[in-house]
C-alpha cells in the first residue's frame, strides 16, 4: 500500500477493500478518475464504500488543489456503484451504450464525475 493513489479500506480491524485514483491522461496530469472495490459482499450495504469515498474525494481534492473535476466509470450491471456515485454527491455525465460485455450480454458504461464547486458546497451542507 506505498501508492499514494491507494488506499485500504478497513472495517471492524480487517482490510475489505481499497480505493484508488489513475491519470487518465498520463503525465499530463489534468483528468483524475477513482475506483473502489469491496472484497467481502457482506461490506456492501453497510456504507463502508460511501464513508470510504467521501473520504478519498475529500483527500484527492485536497491533494490536487488545482483539479476542477474528478470522476469514474462504471457500468449498467452494478447497479450499486451506481448508487453509490449518487450518494457521494457525483452526477451521472454520460453513457456509452452496449459497450460492456459480460456472460453473453452487453451492457452500458456509466461515467460519472463530481466537480470541485459541487464537492465544496456538499463540505459546507
Amino acid at each position: 500500500m506505498d501508492n499514494p493513489l491507494r488506499r485500504g479500506i478497513q472495517w471492524q480491524g480487517e482490510l475489505v477493500g481499497e480505493v484508488s485514483a489513475y491519470w487518465s491522461d498520463g503525465d499530463l496530469r489534468q483528468w483524475l478518475e477513482i475506483g473502489i472495490v469491496l472484497y467481502d459482499r457482506q461490506c456492501w450495504g453497510q456504507k463502508i464504500g460511501e464513508r470510504a469515498l467521501k473520504l478519498w474525494l475529500t483527500e484527492l481534492f485536497n491533494r490536487f488543489d488545482y483539479l476542477p473535476h474528478i470522476g469514474f466509470t462504471t457500468w449498467s450491471g452494478n447497479p450499486g456503484m451506481m448508487r453509490l456515485g449518487d450518494k457521494v454527491g457525483m452526477q451521472k455525465e454520460g453513457v456509452i451504450r452496449q459497450v460492456r460485455y459480460w456472460q453473453g450480454r452487453y451492457y452500458d458504461s456509466v461515467k460519472y464525475g463530481l466537480l470541485r464547486a459541487e464537492w465544496q458546497q456538499w463540505q459546507t451542507s
